[in-house]
């Protein structure tokens, strides 16, 4: 009895929170499969039609604001959005000092990491002496190397600009979201596998996480939503692969792109 009650609420509308629309701060950059925004301001992407799930299944209102990633946090502090997306409690600790936010749990699962050449895979951390970083971005796992001339960042404007630059050797490889990377050389360059995930090389493991002040009812309904539409997330996920090959060198490559690549592989190895 107990069961169907908890689901009974959770499917109703809970029309306190439906008396108002809520702003949800969002990141106004093309990082795609994640979230964009295109030129007309409409924010779009895997994390666009998550969230409008969750309003949908819980009577709420969410308008999205796009923001400059460096404006996105203030924002949040200052009241001036309801919640943020993408956040995480490990991010930006200093800044958030004092404050109390309030976090979902994990939306996605992110991996950040080093592209490379293929026919680099595998050659250790020595070899890697230029690193393209898009600036704003801190290369985790590498600090130390950087700090004592180990290696040498190279600083790019962007995405296409840093790809660019390890596309055309000027850097040993590239820094940066393994899903997001994998998706620009596969619909924007059209050079699916031209540079691939290293996993022996330093990467990080976290999560995209929604948050708020103001509102810690929602982010447990959020919690609620998650747990309850599990199997709908996963078809969501599947859409826009997001976790795509998560545990794989071939983070969001398509299953024939990696049979290619084994083959190369095991071409390379028999030395053929």
């Amino acid at each position: 009895m107990k069961r169907v009650l908890a689901s009974v609420l959770f499917m109703c509308p809970f029309h306190a929170f439906a008396q108002q629309t809520y702003v949800v701060g969002v990141e106004e950059a093309s990082f795609m499969p994640h979230y964009s925004v295109d030129s007309e301001g409409n924010y779009k992407g895997f994390a666009r039609d998550l969230l409008d799930m969750f309003a949908e299944q819980s009577g709420v209102r969410l308008a999205y604001k796009p923001l400059p990633a460096d404006r996105l946090l203030p924002a949040l502090l200052e009241g001036e959005v309801d919640f943020k997306y993408p956040d995480n409690p490990n991010w930006a600790a200093p800044a958030k000092a004092g404050y109390q936010l309030h976090y979902s749990q994990p939306a996605v699962d992110i991996v950040d990491g080093v592209m490379v050449a293929p026919r680099r895979v595998g050659l250790g951390l020595e070899q890697l002496r230029r690193l393209a970083v898009v600036d704003g971005w801190t290369p985790w796992g590498y600090e130390a190397r950087i700090k004592t001339n180990q290696m040498l960042l190279i600083s790019s404007d962007d995405l296409p600009h840093m790809m660019r630059q390890a596309l055309l050797k000027d850097a040993d490889g590239a820094y940066y979201n393994i899903v997001v990377a994998t998706h620009y050389l596969d619909n924007v360059r059209a050079k699916p596998g031209a540079l691939v995930f290293d996993p022996d090389l330093p990467h990080t493991r976290s999560t995209y996480n929604l948050s708020s002040i103001k509102h810690p009812e929602l982010m447990r309904r959020f919690d609620q939503f998650l747990s309850a539409r599990q199997t709908d997330i996963a078809a969501l996920k599947a859409k826009y692969r997001v976790e795509e090959n998560l545990s794989s060198e071939y983070i969001g490559l398509e299953q024939w792109k990696i049979d290619f690549l084994e083959r190369q592989k095991a071409k390379k190895a028999a030395g053929g």
